[in-house]
């Protein structure tokens, strides 16, 4: 019973955090209907930084966010502005639906290699007291670290959800993604607002490394399976949907954790990817998505 209890625990926590890293994938295709298949190395650009700031500079790993957020919200805004928005600009022209699709595919290559290049194969691991804390109620451990990563994971979303719902930002954000000729009429700049959704995308994601540093390896492929959980999970809760994407999180991070406790770790990923093509079979539009 104890040890069901400490794998359904974990599993929220882990869930929280792949809702977490899952939202910022769910608001680019909600907004600008691009499917990012670069959400991974942008992941991995994260970690490296939050890493370099813990082992160099002597940083505790859930401060690193006060200096990272602000410069790669930045850089997140300057690609989608100088790179990402040319492309989308003459899709809409003429009305095709690819380039930016593969253009995604291609910084996901280039932002590999880069890394590859600059920082090495080596997995690098910050070494830092709280990843081996834990924390004992009677017979069931609870990993400090997880713990944290959950609990703010569950904050932050609700943060961003709020400031969507809120804010006149955040309207401008939702409205956009509705209908951009509308938009456009009311005065709206969409690709301006293109430009800051996928900056918060970044704040998202940098966040998440924050949290998952004193817990995970750091190389170049790093973000890759929380890319393919981060697909499972938009496509579970419905693309588009932050509130699909939060659940969708859980839902996969109790099936992970609970199932690698009577199966096989294999088993456990084969068990998710079946509950992702189930989804597409029997409710394409996902658990909380609209038509």
């Amino acid at each position: 019973m104890g040890t069901m209890t400490e794998a359904t625990i974990n599993g929220l926590f882990m869930g929280s955090l792949y809702g977490l890293i899952a939202v910022g994938l769910s608001l680019v295709f909600g907004v600008m209907k691009v499917v990012n298949f670069a959400h991974g190395s942008l992941l991995t650009i994260c970690m490296y930084a939050v890493y370099y700031l813990v082992m160099k500079a002597n940083w505790n790993s859930y401060l690193t966010p006060i200096l990272v957020v602000p410069l790669l919200f930045i850089f997140g805004y300057v690609v989608q502005s100088k790179i990402i928005n040319p492309v989308l600009k003459r899709e809409f022209e003429l009305g095709g639906g690819h380039a930016v699709i593969l253009l995604t595919v291609g910084m996901m290559l280039v932002m590999e290699n880069l890394c590859l290049l600059f920082f090495g194969a080596y997995y690098k691991v910050a070494q830092v007291p709280i990843s081996s804390l834990t924390l004992n109620i009677g017979n069931i451990v609870i990993s400090v670290p997880r713990m944290i990563a959950g609990i703010v994971s569950v904050i932050l979303i609700f943060l961003l959800y709020a400031f969507l719902n809120k804010t006149d930002m955040g309207k401008a954000i939702r409205a956009t993604g509705q209908d951009r000729e509308a938009v456009r009429l009311m005065g709206i700049n969409d690709f301006k607002i293109y430009n800051i959704s996928f900056g918060i995308c970044f704040i998202m994601l940098t966040l998440a490394a924050a949290l998952m540093i004193p817990m995970y390896y750091v190389h170049p492929s790093a973000g890759k399976i929380f890319e393919l959980r981060s697909f499972v999970i938009v496509v579970l809760g419905g693309l588009g949907s932050l509130n699909g994407a939060f659940l969708g999180g859980i839902i996969i991070g109790l099936i992970e954790s609970v199932t690698a406790q009577f199966l096989s770790a294999t088993t456990a990923e084969f068990l998710i990817f079946l509950v992702f093509i189930l989804v597409l079979l029997l409710k394409p539009n996902g658990l909380l998505g609209k038509k």
